[in-house]
């Protein structure tokens, strides 16, 4: 099995959640609307966000910047408040000195992964990449995976790893993409219905651990 290892973006090398609640508090303020309303801003990006989802929030909230400045500002305003761990960044250097192809697979508008991963210092870190919207498909979608792992020189067929937290896009995804899994829990039950992971770990920097030791491929943790 080759060295190649996809990563998920958000909520696996950096905490998106955290990023849109302090957005939604930031956006609730700047246009003074209601204290309820960062609740539901919250609810209205979490799960997909999109131009077309400010087309909402703005007749919602009737608010008199076009929809194009209100993403621009959304996708500025969430790459200035997400951070990668140093030590994180540190694992990935270390993975790609040890002979490891490092990729990151993520769901998304390109626009706005592409400002996270150049705020983050991670688009200088990482042999490829492949945002969703480039491919016209999503994960857990095999495009998406092939997509990354030829824009890191290589190829589903020669195997490799996919680390992320989400149980479905991620994991299952990854593993009908051939690859063996590691699962960033975040504090979540792993769903019964789903063929486990081969790994569950905490966060990134146990993932990338795991990878380092080499004993990987040779033993199964749950």
């Amino acid at each position: 099995m080759q060295r190649l290892v996809l990563f998920d973006l958000d909520n696996t090398l950096i905490d998106r959640n955290g990023a849109i609640q302090d957005w939604a508090a930031q956006f609730a303020a700047r246009y003074s609307l209601a204290h309820h309303a960062s609740t539901q801003l919250v609810e209205s990006v979490q799960e997909r966000a999109f131009p077309a989802t400010f087309e909402t929030i703005r007749a919602q909230y009737r608010l008199r910047p076009s929809v194009d400045s209100l993403w621009r500002q959304y996708c500025s305003d969430i790459a200035a408040a997400v951070r990668c761990p140093e030590r994180v960044l540190a694992g990935i250097d270390a993975l790609r000195a040890t002979g490891w192809r490092v990729g990151i697979a993520t769901n998304g508008a390109t626009d706005i992964q592409n400002a996270k991963l150049q705020a983050t210092g991670l688009i200088g870190r990482v042999d490829g990449v492949c945002v969703s919207e480039s491919v016209g498909a999503r994960k857990p979608a095999t495009a998406v995976f092939e997509a990354a792992a030829v824009a890191c020189g290589s190829r589903l067929s020669q195997g490799g790893w996919m680390v992320g937290d989400n149980p479905e896009t991620d994991i299952d995804g990854g593993r009908r993409a051939a690859l063996r899994t590691i699962w960033i829990r975040n504090g979540s039950p792993w769903p019964v219905r789903l063929a486990a992971p081969d790994h569950c770990v905490p966060d990134a920097e146990a993932a990338i651990a795991l990878l380092l030791a080499d004993d990987c491929s040779r033993s199964v943790t749950t």
